[in-house]
């Protein structure tokens, strides 16, 4: 038995190297050398070896010099959750931004996620809001429901087109210009708003943010230092809730995606 699967084994593979190599053009044009080389020419073995990603531990350039170290400076010792709430549905139709305002839908979603960020009972210290309609609209409701918390409105947080998405995407083209100036905003807003603690800051923070959905895709992607044009390839959903957890020594995790799992099925949207 053991001879007849390893001989099953074996003719497998063979079998596979077969075929990558009799397709080697193909996968050299659409994949490159590197791919190829690995897939056709290198021992089955080598896959096994453990993949080494590369973490910038000071991506957010708030890591203490070596003088400040040896000065003896407080290290941070609080962690941030940073929870980004993408607006209600809204009025596709406008032709401006004031006319684009929350439908009734999306006015509900947003009470949803305002009763799902009570039933959490997190201790919000601060809610920061887009300054477009259909995200102080958001904004608003989610307040009648959680009050007394300090509002900041920010333009940073308007939405916008950040980087060339890869892959492209057949319909959504915006021209260069709106990458070139919307781009550089968008970085803006992240190197603001999303970095580990400042070593005055005592306890735990839990911070709400309620923009849009591409802010929140390139912040998420940015965060984890997965590559950036990928943003794109995330959906969210309106009122949807994402939660990123910045640590004092800035490890950031993903606690959760666009998550809408307190919304019935017939409250669901993406536009």
């Amino acid at each position: 038995m053991f001879s007849s699967r390893l001989y099953k084994t074996t003719a497998f593979i063979s079998v596979s190297s077969c075929i990558l190599y009799s397709y080697k053009d193909d996968i050299k044009k659409n994949f490159g050398n590197t791919w190829l080389n690995a897939a056709v020419t290198e021992p089955y073995s080598d896959f096994t070896k453990p993949y080494q990603p590369v973490w910038d531990d000071n991506w957010d350039k708030r890591e203490l010099t070596l003088k400040e170290k040896q000065e003896g400076v407080a290290k941070p010792t609080a962690t941030r959750h940073i929870i980004l709430i993408r607006h209600g549905q809204y009025n596709l139709n406008g032709e401006t931004d004031e006319k684009r305002f929350l439908t009734p839908l999306g006015r509900e979603q947003a009470h949803l996620t305002a009763l799902r960020l009570k039933e959490l009972n997190l201790c919000v210290s601060t809610i920061y809001e887009s300054t477009m309609t259909r995200a102080k609209e958001t904004s608003s409701i989610i307040q009648k429901v959680l009050p007394d918390i300090e509002v900041k409105a920010s333009d940073l947080l308007r939405e916008g087109a950040p980087i060339p998405p890869v892959p492209s995407h057949p319909t959504w083209v915006p021209a260069p210009k709106e990458f070139h100036s919307d781009g550089p905003r968008i970085e803006a807003a992240f190197r603001k708003f999303v970095h580990r603690a400042s070593p005055k800051q005592e306890k735990d923070s839990v911070e709400v943010f309620v923009c849009h959905a591409n802010v929140i895709r390139y912040f998420v992607c940015r965060a984890l230092q997965y590559p950036p044009e990928g943003w794109l390839r995330l959906g969210l959903r309106h009122c949807s809730i994402t939660w990123l957890t910045v640590r004092p020594n800035g490890k950031v995790s993903l606690r959760c995606l666009g998550d809408s799992g307190h919304f019935p099925p017939d409250k669901l949207t993406f536009n």
